[in-house]
């Protein structure tokens, strides 16, 4: 049974580096790249699983086609079915108001789409956008998309 366990310290006296191979290793934070997710970058190969595993491949490496120009802004979606199944919810919500035989709709930051087979609504819609087809239906029914 080992009492005193000698220490590293004794045991490499003389010796530059300590077991440490060069003996520029263990100086700072230099030889990791520092300490989080510092040193990761392009040759930053001790770490490259780490980065891998966290953030997948799309880490490393710059994609000029998403600098390219300003990003489209993303629109929410609303049905033309769903629009005429909901008025009153819609209106109790404030984003439409009855107005003679019709309602006036304000759908600024949404994407009007046409799925309505038969729309019997008189509906004015201000919208970001509205595909043909829910122009087409709305116009049938005797109202308009206004699109802003």
């Amino acid at each position: 049974m080992r009492i005193k366990k000698r220490k590293k310290s004794s045991r490499y006296k003389g010796w530059k580096a300590h077991g440490r191979g060069d003996k520029r290793k263990p100086r700072g934070s230099g030889h990791r790249g520092g300490v989080g997710m510092a040193g990761t970058g392009k040759r930053g190969d001790q770490r490259k699983s780490l980065v891998i595993n966290l953030y997948g491949n799309d880490y490393f490496g710059k994609d000029k086609a998403l600098r390219r120009g300003n990003k489209p802004k993303k629109l929410d979606v609303m049905d033309l079915a769903k629009i005429a199944e909901n008025i009153e919810l819609i209106v109790q919500k404030g984003m439409a108001k009855k107005s003679g035989d019709g309602y006036e709709v304000d759908l600024i930051g949404y994407k009007v789409l046409g799925n309505a087979k038969d729309l019997k609504l008189k509906l004015k819609i201000k919208a970001s956008a509205a595909s043909a087809s829910a122009i087409e239906s709305v116009k049938k029914a005797g109202g308009e998309v206004i699109v802003e």
